[in-house]
């Protein structure tokens, strides 16, 4: 059976209400079968699992959802994180952010980012108030409160020991947790930051602005004081929020284009150039590469609300679509293996599927 908007729908009808407000509550199950190797096809008719995911923020600005290299998923549901095991399908804890352990969970900070760390071990966590926190994940300890930002923090990009944090109003600040003054650098583009990411090897950081504008940042993270222009900056006619790097290419970055513009593009970092592009005729919402699968996976708003699977090589193609969400699929995070895509959309539904 093919879980379209009308299957989806039915697969959650005897579901009770107190099973779609726990978070991570599984609504429905394949049947198992064993991973896929990479020259075998997904089973593309349904989810592998559908997930609840309660108190989701219908924001395409925020990056609530990051699966670490450990093989956990943080998602942020409104003032809370949530851990997830994903190879046992349980439920390992909640965070919650509060300004000071001293007060009351009312005054908890509502959450706007997540990442992990390289190692798995600690999570970065952005807050709408401005704070960046860092949690040692494990011991469910809180290792720092960072407050450097004067508006919401709606992305973070880890670089070794160094957590990047982009705010509304268009500052990047660079942490090093193992300071006393852990702001080291300074970051300013123009307009608000919606997304950021720094490149595998770490000699490179993109920040994606509200006004259209892709900037390129060396490593050199200058100081709190004295900053320094990007090194390169791309254009395109809408926010560019969805961004990722390609991981065995290390010169290219993919971008998508929001509901007036539509279009998938890769960029050459080196030379600054659209090298390909393909109109989606959709927003595009979130996007990830797979090293395994060598593809790339964009996550859909209005008007299909599905994901698409592309094949960059010799040019972009689409190479399937995956259909399940009845709202924008607005986050994806990519399993350690590769072989598994987690989706999050705006009905408060995530989707695990084997790709």
């Amino acid at each position: 059976m093919c879980l379209n908007r009308i299957g989806c729908g039915l697969l959650l009808e005897n579901r009770t209400e107190a099973q779609r407000r726990q978070p991570f509550s599984v609504l429905y199950m394949a049947p198992s079968a064993p991973d896929l190797s990479p020259d075998q096809s997904p089973d593309l008719s349904r989810p592998h699992l559908t997930l609840a995911l309660p108190s989701l923020q219908d924001d395409y600005y925020s990056h609530p959802l990051d699966w670490s290299n450990s093989g956990i998923v943080a998602i942020a549901l409104g003032s809370d994180v949530f851990l997830w095991k994903a190879d046992t399908h349980t439920l390992q804890g909640c965070i919650q952010p509060r300004a000071s352990p001293c007060l009351p969970l009312s005054l908890s900070h509502s959450v706007s980012s997540v990442s992990w760390s390289r190692d798995g071990c600690t999570l970065g966590i952005g807050t709408k108030e401005g704070n960046v926190q860092l949690w040692d994940v494990e011991k469910r300890t809180r290792l720092r409160t960072i407050t450097s930002h004067l508006s919401g923090v709606g992305a973070l990009s880890w670089n070794q020991h160094v957590l990047s944090s982009g705010s509304v109003l268009g500052l990047i600040h660079h942490h090093d947790y193992r300071l006393d003054a852990p702001t080291v650098g300074v970051f300013r583009q123009q307009g608000g930051v919606c997304g950021l990411e720094w490149a595998p090897q770490g000699d490179w950081l993109a920040s994606g602005s509200i006004d259209g504008l892709l900037n390129i940042w060396t490593n050199d993270l200058g100081s709190k004081t004295k900053t320094h222009p990007p090194a390169r900056t791309m254009t395109q006619p809408s926010a560019v929020k969805a961004m990722a790097w390609c991981p065995w290419q290390k010169e290219l970055i993919a971008t998508g284009g929001g509901q007036s513009d539509g279009v998938l593009r890769i960029w050459n970092n080196q030379s600054g150039t659209c090298v390909d592009s393909a109109q989606t005729n959709s927003q595009v919402c979130s996007m990830v590469w797979s090293e395994e699968r060598k593809a790339l996976f964009t996550g859909h708003g209005l008007p299909h609300h599905h994901i698409t699977c592309w094949s960059p090589s010799p040019s972009l193609e689409q190479a399937y679509q995956l259909h399940g969400h009845m709202g924008r699929v607005l986050h994806l995070a990519l399993s350690p293996s590769g072989t598994k895509l987690l989706s999050a959309g705006a009905n408060c539904l995530g989707h695990v599927w084997n790709t």
